[in-house]
């Protein structure tokens, strides 16, 4: 039985040195390995970051280990008006930094009686969710809307068209949608039907510990992490019960429960090309791929094919960049490192690391050239990716007297066509009950 942790952070396991990662060739008669680099050196001041490419040295405990098809992507190193009127959110609005090429405070929306655990940002919009259970909904700043949930803490939103869904502490998943300010919830994952429908079957259990059975198709801990694919219609949801659980939207149907790791599953992202990535507590990011079961478009199977990084400390983070014919997957940890890979046409390169933390890093977002690194020693790291694959720290932001716990980025419209540098909104929820917005230039000075 996985035992019960501090709900503002991360599952994490205990604490152990960096890691490096080896180099997987997938063939017919087996995987060979190669040692890479190892990660090395301490870390750096508060309001300084470094990136790290690779080095000579052999690998520690680190490996990468295949499992399901062989035909995967070989491995290898590079070398180089509502109820809320009374509400206690409120907003600071900030003066902006006189210079157009420098990264500054927008303002702050904070709350006086909880965390925020979630962020979400599109079209013009910004939802947050919070320990009080509310969605909160924003726009220009300002208090737009909200809903509130029966359910336990927001742990995770996502969009998809114009339905919102939320994870909850209780593992519950629930879908929103809304119109004119006005939303309303529409609906529950698994839906009540399907529920009912497994809970008299004898065969719809499985065992999650001693002596006490569950419906297979829901979660019976923390939803900690979602991420949906916007083009296939599916909703991944990972918990801390160490299933990643697949939604078709259409329906609302669960297709498929997974057995994903051995610890509670911190984050997941949907990648390229039927690819999903799962980070854990148990210091894995594993990959799975959508595969097309009996010869039906409808009929889904996703299938491990391969375990990126294997480590002592735990993962808690992922995002998935794509931008200028690369693709680019970030993993945060506990160490407060961020291990990085690209996607060069059928290989998934590893290109080294990020350092710019001193705890742990609890989220992450990215979106063409831009990074952002959030983490528990209450900082935003803001990174950008240049030709080569290598990394620039832009700035540090500071600000936030708790952990940074959930990050969102919009790029600002209109930018480059107006001859000025391309801009990004960055929302970051805390553990200090705010929500601060901050400007980012392109251009914006390296450290």
């Amino acid at each position: 039985m996985a035992r019960r942790r501090n709900n503002n952070t991360p599952k994490t396991s205990s604490p152990a040195r960096n890691c490096g990662g080896r180099e997987l060739h997938f063939s017919g008669g087996g995987e060979t390995t190669h040692p890479a680099a190892e990660n090395k050196g301490e870390y750096p001041s508060f309001s300084s970051c470094d990136s790290y490419g690779s080095s000579s040295s052999a690998g520690g405990s680190n490996s990468l280990s295949s499992t399901g098809s062989s035909d995967f992507f070989p491995y290898r190193n590079r070398s180089s008006g509502s109820s809320y009127t009374g509400s206690p959110w409120n907003h600071d609005q900030q003066e902006k930094d006189a210079a157009a090429n420098q990264s500054y405070l927008v303002g702050t929306l904070f709350r006086e009686d909880g965390h925020v655990y979630s962020v979400a940002a599109t079209g013009g919009l910004l939802y947050t969710g919070s320990e009080s259970k509310n969605i909160r909904v924003w726009k220009n700043l300002r208090d737009y809307s909200g809903f509130k949930s029966s359910s336990g803490f927001v742990k995770a939103i996502v969009v998809w068209g114009e339905k919102i869904f939320t994870g909850h502490q209780d593992g519950k998943i629930r879908i929103w949608s809304g119109k004119n300010q006005s939303y309303k919830r529409v609906g529950s994952l698994p839906t009540t039907k399907d529920y009912l429908k497994t809970a008299i079957n004898p065969n719809g259990y499985v065992e999650v510990r001693r002596r006490r059975k569950v419906p297979w198709l829901r979660h019976y801990d923390a939803v900690s992490c979602m991420s949906v694919d916007q083009d296939s219609g599916f909703l991944y949801s990972g918990s801390w019960d160490k299933t990643l659980k697949v939604w078709r939207l259409s329906d609302n149907k669960c297709v498929q429960s997974i057995k994903a790791h051995h610890d509670a599953v911190n984050s997941v992202v949907v990648g390229f090309d039927g690819l999903v990535f799962t980070g854990s507590a148990d210091g894995t990011v594993k990959i799975w791929r959508r595969d097309v079961a009996g010869g039906k478009s409808r009929n889904y199977k996703h299938v491990s094919v391969g375990t990126l990084l294997k480590q002592d400390n735990a993962v808690t983070s992922l995002a998935v960049s794509a931008g200028s014919g690369t693709v680019n997957l970030y993993a945060g940890s506990s160490d407060g490192l961020v291990n990085f890979w690209e996607m060069e046409g059928k290989f998934m390169t590893y290109g080294g690391v990020l350092r710019g933390h001193k705890l742990a890093v609890l989220c992450l977002a990215a979106t063409g050239s831009l990074v952002a690194t959030g983490s528990a020693d209450k900082s935003i790291c803001l990174w950008r990716r240049e030709e080569g694959g290598a990394h620039a720290c832009m700035s540090v932001l500071t600000g936030h007297s708790g952990p940074v716990k959930c990050l969102a980025v919009e790029e600002v419209a209109g930018g480059e066509e107006d001859g000025g540098d391309r801009r990004w909104m960055v929302y970051s929820g805390s553990l200090d009950k705010t929500v601060k917005v901050w400007s980012v230039s392109e251009h914006a000075p390296d450290y």
